[in-house]
């Protein structure tokens, strides 16, 4: 049986969550899609000036993880803005430091710390689950 996938920590959602090259690209209708946590490795790496060690301690994962992950996003950039393709942000293995999740069944509440736990508590196994969050940051990226 495989390890369950862990969470990365996400603290930053854009507003923006696709980028559309003027003119439609150049013929071809594929879009890259840059997971949530993709661009908080490259906000933190390219924006903020991290290190690798600091970046990856944010976002709960070993340094060669997010090596990992920075490496992808760096590529999925290049290729949307070398060949024209639109760019979407959406998904991905990630929790908020925000949320809490409610369970409907056991009454019980939880965060996020792997990627079953968006679907299923962790505490009864219910699938009766909602996130708590009242002032709506994650909106339309904490879905089910």
């Amino acid at each position: 049986m495989s390890r369950p996938i862990k969470c990365r920590k996400v603290k930053f959602l854009p507003n923006i969550a696709c980028f559309m090259p003027e003119g439609g690209g150049q013929g071809e209708t594929k879009e890259i899609i840059l997971k949530l946590e993709e661009l908080e490795a490259i906000r933190l790496k390219d924006l903020a000036g991290l290190s690798q060690q600091e970046c990856a301690d944010i976002m709960e994962v070993s340094r060669q993880t997010f090596q990992n992950i920075l490496g992808r996003a760096r590529k999925k950039v290049s290729m949307a803005l070398i060949k024209g393709l639109p760019l979407q942000i959406r998904g991905g293995d990630f929790a908020f430091e925000f949320c809490q999740f409610k369970c409907n069944s056991c009454n019980g509440s939880y965060k996020i710390h792997f990627k079953r736990d968006r679907f299923r508590c962790p505490l009864c196994q219910s699938e009766k689950i909602v996130c708590c969050n009242k002032n709506n940051k994650c909106n339309r990226y904490c879905e089910r």
